[in-house]
């Protein structure tokens, strides 16, 4: 055998070899298939753990850190309800809303406006839920606001639903209010009834979204004096009595398989925000004049409804992501409205103790703040 052939053949060898330990390599480090994002979008793998890009961060285990560059907005945000904005209405500490979320093994990038409307350019993302996914909705839209010319932004309104256009990203920010996700209504003698196996009526305005976060939990654990329905409906059978635990389990699984019939992970991200923590007992006063987060817990407390939650999203074909927020909202009872949820005016002189104390909503800016911006990580 010639000398040439004999360095041919060695050549040949080196490249089969190189050809083998790259694709080895590559197969160890894949990523999941968010083919509707741009590579260099996804900001979750450059945050979490880089030994594997496999691995999911895990945002809800952490701790406050106190950021003198917080908030990332004012109340001045034209799009607050006055509900929310604690510093209009009078609250005399502004601490509440300088506190950063700080998990323990990853980071969250600082919330960018242009580089979020930068990933939503075209595209619908819609928050489903109740009246604290709309206190999530405010946060939000206060975020990216600031960067969007005068002229070039909208609110619009189509039945329930309610949506901030950033015109020149062809971008909406849309709030769907739907606090039990199935259908409620009204029945003969102006009866109440939630059917907890229909959820078309709501779930038409979900169509053709991009993005989908919902929650469901805060209607459904209400006591028999303020609840929302007379009956419980599931098929033709009329009820009267339900362990509220396992309604919600119908009403969910109503709507996981609406999920998992109508949409297609390829082309919609689904993500499943948990409940938000309250902070209402001793009759709402849990919460009045608390001015920094809690320490620590003396027990750890994981609710009933979020292990629902988790059961029925274990059963599903289409991946959810679960966005776990209750834990590190429980230690912010320093961040509801309490009573600073109106403009008291000519009230100022009667005892806070005189009026209704809100420890279920979020002052804003504030801790949604910080849902949002592990939401544009996750996105």
């Amino acid at each position: 055998m010639t000398k040439t052939k004999l360095q041919l053949i060695f050549l040949f060898s080196i490249f089969i070899v190189f050809l083998c330990f790259s694709l080895g390599k590559s197969s160890d480090f894949e990523l999941e298939d968010d083919s509707w994002l741009n590579d260099e979008d996804d900001e979750v793998n450059m945050v979490q753990s880089q030994q594997n890009s496999r691995s999911r961060c895990d945002f809800s285990v952490g701790k406050w850190v106190y950021d003198q560059s917080y908030p990332l907005y004012d109340s001045s945000c034209p799009y607050l309800s006055t509900a929310v904005t604690c510093q209009k209405n009078g609250r005399p500490d502004s601490d509440y809303e300088k506190w950063r979320w700080k998990p323990n093994s990853c980071s969250i990038p600082r919330f960018d406006a242009l580089k979020f409307l930068g990933k939503m350019r075209r595209k619908r993302i819609m928050l489903v839920g109740d009246s604290i996914m709309r206190n999530q909705w405010e946060s939000l839209v206060c975020l990216v606001q600031g960067v969007v010319p005068t002229g070039r932004k909208r609110v619009t309104y189509n039945g329930p639903s309610m949506a901030f256009h950033a015109m020149d990203f062809e971008t909406s920010i849309e709030f769907s209010w739907a606090p039990l996700l199935v259908e409620l209504n009204k029945g003969a003698e102006k009866k109440r009834i939630l059917h907890l196996d229909l959820i078309e009526e709501n779930a038409k305005y979900w169509r053709g979204v991009d993005v989908l976060v919902f929650d469901s939990a805060h209607w459904w654990t209400h006591s028999d004096q303020s609840s929302s329905w007379d009956y419980y409906m599931e098929g033709h059978s009329l009820y009267t009595n339900m362990n509220p635990m396992v309604a919600y389990q119908k009403g969910l699984t109503t709507w996981a398989k609406w999920v998992d019939l109508n949409l297609d992970p390829r082309k919609t991200r689904v993500i499943f925000r948990s409940m938000s923590p309250r902070h209402n007992r001793e009759n709402g006063w849990r919460c009045y004049n608390q001015k920094q987060p809690l320490a620590y817990f003396s027990h750890q407390h994981v609710p009933e409804p979020l292990l629902v939650l988790q059961g029925v999203l274990r059963k599903m074909r289409f991946p959810v992501y679960l966005q776990d927020i209750t834990t590190m909202s429980a230690f912010r009872r320093d961040g509801h409205p309490s009573v600073y949820r109106r403009a008291m005016g000519q009230e100022e002189r009667q005892h806070p103790r005189d009026f209704s104390s809100d420890c279920s909503h979020w002052c804003l800016p504030g801790v949604p703040d910080s849902w949002n911006e592990i939401l544009s990580a996750l996105l």
